[in-house]
């Protein structure tokens, strides 16, 4: 567990320096926090601490991007790490690449051949939002529901569509889709740790913010 202590505390500390020391505004420090967000999902899911540094060959921000998108939707619906349809896997191979645009004509290909692909909604749904650079489009959340109607019970739709809300200056509404995923999800299961701790991050940035909204300004009386 030491190798997970080092990363955890410079992300926080980044994170207070970014608000505190950097004075950055609330809506900035929303999507800094989403972005250590998002940085925690391939370390998780993952990295390996216990083992010394080795090079690596250094991929376009995108690419490293749409690579833990598919990784990460891949382990949350244990279905392995190959596409059971082709135009999926065909997409995943262009995500990796950090092809959104592209990858998500090959996912609409695949819903247009099976309308309750769950994981072929969910994947559209991530390339919308990484075609976005980021922003949850309407028609990316609207793939999100989609996704969740056709499997209710997985877990990726709400995972994916919290941490977005959340990227997206929704923290409130993004914490509640995670508290519910966490309270439905077996102790047992291997992310759920990885899950309760990104929510309990949420949880502290939230409470700070409030602390700071209830502060009175310089000159006034509290």
């Amino acid at each position: 567990m030491s190798g997970w202590i080092v990363p955890i505390l410079l992300a926080l500390a980044a994170l207070a320096a970014l608000i505190v020391l950097g004075k950055a505004p609330r809506k900035s420090w929303e999507a800094l926090a989403a972005t250590l967000v998002f940085g925690f999902i391939g370390f998780f899911w993952q990295a390996r601490p216990e083992l010394s540094g080795t090079p690596k060959q250094i991929e376009a921000p995108q690419g490293k991007v749409g690579a833990g998108l598919v990784t990460v939707r891949q382990q949350l619906s244990g279905q392995g790490p190959i596409a059971q349809n082709r135009w999926v896997m065909t997409a995943d191979a262009l995500t990796r690449q950090g092809d959104f645009s592209n990858a998500a004509g090959f996912l609409l290909g695949a819903i247009e051949e099976s309308p309750r692909d769950a994981q072929a909604w969910l994947a559209l749904a991530n390339n919308l939002v990484g075609h976005a650079d980021g922003t949850l489009t309407p028609a990316a959340l609207y793939a999100y529901r989609k996704a969740a109607e056709a499997d209710p019970q997985a877990a990726g739709p709400p995972f994916f569509l919290g941490l977005m809300l959340i990227q997206n200056g929704r923290p409130q509404e993004g914490r509640a889709i995670w508290a519910a995923l966490l309270a439905h999800t077996p102790i047992s299961t291997p992310w759920r740790q990885g899950l309760a701790e990104r929510l309990a991050l949420i949880d502290q940035l939230i409470a700070q913010d409030a602390a700071t909204t209830a502060k009175p300004a310089p000159g006034q009386q509290p």
